[in-house]
């Protein structure tokens, strides 16, 4: 349906954003694009961290309530 557009397109497209953001403010908007992917996979990796303590606490649960299951079921 659309391809990429071609070198000259890709020329035309430039020179359309240059035009209306000019040189001084492209720099600038390419920062705050990089700072707002680096934000984003800052608050990924943050939420990875946060369901692998999760994990890992009812991992550590699961295996304190199956011991004392355990203990219970030799003592009866």
């Amino acid at each position: 349906m659309f391809s990429m557009p071609s070198g000259m397109e890709l020329v035309v497209i430039i020179a359309l954003v240059v035009l209306l953001f000019g040189g001084k403010k492209i720099p600038e908007l390419a920062k705050g694009i990089g700072s707002g992917i680096k934000n984003f996979k800052k608050a990924i990796k943050e939420d990875d961290e946060k369901i692998e303590e999760v994990a890992k606490s009812e991992t550590i649960q699961n295996i304190s309530e199956n011991s004392n299951l355990t203990s219970t079921n030799k003592t009866v």
